[in-house]
């Protein structure tokens, strides 16, 4: 295939009902396709028994410098298939957009890469290997996928040097945004302790909502901080609240929130920890802080590969990216570790959505980016 016939790879996967964390069946086509490419093709299995999610590994050459493509085939779920203009895993193409769970996030750009690869490859092997890392783990728990499989590369004794991860990074059109690196993120659970007391008595009891009140003002009150080089300023959202007396002339004896800090690269997890707890020690009321830290910030400095990116948007799409390190996470959160690591993909318009789409020529474009940036990186264009 070509970038011009992406379609036809972009269809079949998205015709894998791969709801996260199985595949479907998808990483077995990908397989196939890499084969008589001449890469050596490993399925791997990590998890407990019985709850193993598969991975692919696909390799060729074993020389220096690697360049490697991540990505994930799991998709979420689409439990309002009611509502869907087509089937969710129908792969329907309809005035030049294709409709799919999973069409913008992100087979879709596993299947421009594929394409992208095919042609690059007509002109011969790379001076140095190409690398495929993909996993059925991404949308869920993200134990036993990417992160497994790192550690699986690294008892091998195998380093990748580059990496670049088909996230869907776009905000409003192809190539205006490519992320060089993520914010940090932690949940955190707050409680405060009260007495229960009736309402008409309120000298006899200890309101726990009204303590728990303000010791979500001290956390908001003002900013975490203004923001760095490339990031901007962290944000702290709460997502839940709960306070029941069991009636409504009982005070609560007991409340918590749960929120979530985004954090740049002012913080780590620790450091952050320490300063939201000095906040809430302002109020003088008793409190318990349980936090869950799922991931550090972190930064690929815009080095020779990622210009190569750039250039490589700029001459197909016409305009420069902006460099960003906003959104959600992804699995670059483990390959950092390991390399330098940018996400670059389609547009995330309506990602894990009804009718979640792309059509068909911002596809062929992104192959042509990865056609370009391909023998930018090996320096055969």
């Amino acid at each position: 295939m070509s970038p011009s016939d992406v379609e036809a790879y972009a269809r079949a996967l998205v015709r894998c009902p791969s709801v996260t964390p199985a595949s479907a069946g998808s990483l077995e086509l990908i397989a196939r396709w890499l084969r008589p490419l001449g890469f050596a093709i490993h399925h791997l299995r990590f998890g407990p028994a019985g709850e193993e999610v598969e991975n692919l590994y696909a390799r060729l050459g074993d020389a220096p410098p690697v360049l490697a493509f991540c990505g994930h085939v799991d998709v979420v779920p689409a439990e309002d298939a009611a509502r869907w203009r087509h089937p969710p895993f129908a792969a329907a193409v309809e005035e030049g957009i294709l409709y799919g769970r999973g069409a913008a996030d992100m087979k879709g750009a596993i299947a421009a890469f594929l394409a992208a690869l095919e042609a690059f490859l007509q002109g011969g092997r790379p001076r140095g290997s190409l690398a495929l890392l993909l996993t059925a783990d991404e949308e869920g728990a993200a134990v036993h996928g990417t992160r497994a499989l790192l550690h699986w590369l690294e008892q091998r004794g195998e380093r990748l040097d580059f990496a670049l991860v088909g996230e869907p990074t776009c905000e409003r059109r192809l190539g205006d945004a490519v992320k060089i690196g993520r914010r940090g993120s932690l949940t955190a659970r707050l409680r405060a302790q009260g007495q229960s007391g009736h309402v008409a008595y309120p000298d006899q009891a200890c309101n726990a909502a009204h303590a728990l009140v303000r010791l979500l003002g001290t956390l908001i009150e003002e900013p975490l901080d203004a923001g760095s080089e490339h990031f901007a300023p962290s944000t702290l959202q709460i997502v839940r609240l709960a306070a029941d007396g069991g009636a409504v002339n009982r005070v609560p004896g007991a409340a918590e929130a749960v929120f979530n800090v985004r954090f740049n690269d002012r913080h780590r997890a620790g450091s952050l920890v320490a300063l939201l707890e000095q906040r809430l020690g302002r109020s003088g009321c008793p409190f318990t802080l349980e936090v869950l830290s799922s991931s550090e910030p972190f930064l690929t400095r815009p080095g020779p590969e990622v210009q190569r990116l750039i250039r490589a948007i700029e001459d197909e799409l016409g305009s420069a990216p902006v460099l960003s390190t906003g959104g959600g996470t992804s699995d670059a959160r483990f390959l950092h570790r390991h390399c330098p690591v940018v996400e670059f993909g389609l547009v995330a318009r309506n990602i894990h959505g009804v009718d979640e789409q792309v059509p068909l020529s911002e596809l062929e474009a992104l192959s042509r980016v990865y056609l370009r940036f391909l023998g930018s990186f090996f320096g055969d264009g």
